[in-house]
């Protein structure tokens, strides 16, 4: 089955899932009706709000859009050093006004969640942390929903190729959030270029590039290295639909960097830095999500408070490029400013 959505795009960006509050119908439905691909988040939510937020998107447009899933875990992992974690992130916790959660093991309601895409059959489900087995893939294009999986290795996106997948969103090391690799691993992360490059190399597959794609020159980038399309996460962060809180807004336009971390869920995500990430992250195990159950009291108090030191503030390496306006302004810019880009290029490479 031939991946059409990506054709059918005035212009070739994709909004990321952005699981979390940021991801609101509005925001997916102003990507989507002014020409984007725009994605729904499903993480954390349970079936009932997952569906009423799709019935939300399909109140304000008619245009195409998709819904992100997350692949569950090992139920049964090992996770060492996870009480000794838990234990010294207590005291943060009651610092602000919450008590750590239930470190536990769960599927994200996945089964329930497949089922409901399969019933309300959107353009497209993506999936993150894994791939769908090949009958799950098959059974869904059946229905006439295109499967995207996301990937941050060659190999990864090779094993979702042959699983039959129509589309690679390729995740490098420079993207915002949690790393969407099949396991969660200490290895470097290749950049989004480099990780263009070599899966274009082997794969006939249309490619999504995605990390560190805040602007218009960036998106040129990665459609000049063969990208179908962009996907952009941080660069929606402030737009006027996003539900970004304000203490999150205004780190976005802070000069601190970003880092790799597991100590607010137990996976792999780049933030900017604050006091949690800098306190905790060298002893922070890999342990997802139980550690994502732990310390969310303690984020959603932090967040009430507006207290940036408490919670995530998931974002790429380029948060500092990400514009402010309405949904679609952003689109149009960036999109006109890839544009010209390519133009530019094209002149000097003459």
């Amino acid at each position: 089955m031939p991946a059409v959505v990506l054709d059918e795009l005035r212009h070739p960006i994709v909004l990321a899932p952005l699981a979390g509050a940021a991801s609101t119908p509005e925001l997916t439905a102003a990507v989507s009706e002014a020409g984007g691909f725009g994605f729904l988040a499903s993480g954390y939510l349970a079936p009932e709000e997952l569906e009423e937020r799709i019935s939300r998107v399909r109140e304000l447009t008619d245009a195409p859009f998709g819904v992100n899933l997350f692949v569950p875990g090992d139920p049964h992992a090992e996770m060492p050093g996870l009480d000794d974690y838990l234990d010294r992130v207590a005291q943060d916790a009651s610092r602000h006004g919450a008590e750590l959660g239930a470190a536990k093991y769960d599927d994200d309601s996945y089964p329930e969640k497949l089922e409901l895409v399969a019933e309300t059959r959107p353009a497209a489900v993506s999936f993150t942390f894994g791939c769908p087995d090949p009958d799950r893939i098959a059974a869904l294009q059946q229905s006439g929903i295109e499967v995207w999986v996301t990937a941050t290795t060659p190999e990864e996106a090779k094993s979702a190729s042959t699983a039959g997948v129509d589309a690679l969103v390729l995740q490098g090391a420079e993207a915002g959030g949690h790393r969407a690799s099949f396991t969660d691993t200490d290895e470097e992360p290749l950049s989004t270029l480099v990780l263009l490059r070599l899966v274009a190399r082997r794969i006939r597959l249309p490619l999504i590039a995605s990390g560190g794609l805040t602007d218009g020159p960036a998106v040129a980038a990665a459609l000049a290295a063969g990208a179908a399309a962009a996907q952009l996460g941080t660069a929606f962060l402030l737009a006027d639909e996003a539900g970004t809180e304000s203490a999150y807004r205004d780190a976005l336009h802070s000069r601190s960097p970003t880092a790799l971390t597991r100590a607010f869920s137990g996976r792999r995500a780049r933030g900017i830095v604050n006091q949690f990430i800098s306190e905790h992250s060298r002893e922070a195990p890999s342990a997802y999500p139980h550690i994502h159950h732990a310390t969310s009291p303690m984020r959603a108090a932090a967040r009430k408070r507006g207290d940036a030191d408490g919670f995530n503030l998931w974002a790429g390496q380029a948060h500092l490029l990400a514009p402010s306006g309405s949904a679609a302004e952003i689109l149009r810019a960036t999109s006109e400013g890839a544009k010209e880009a390519l133009e530019a290029a094209a002149e000097r490479a003459r």
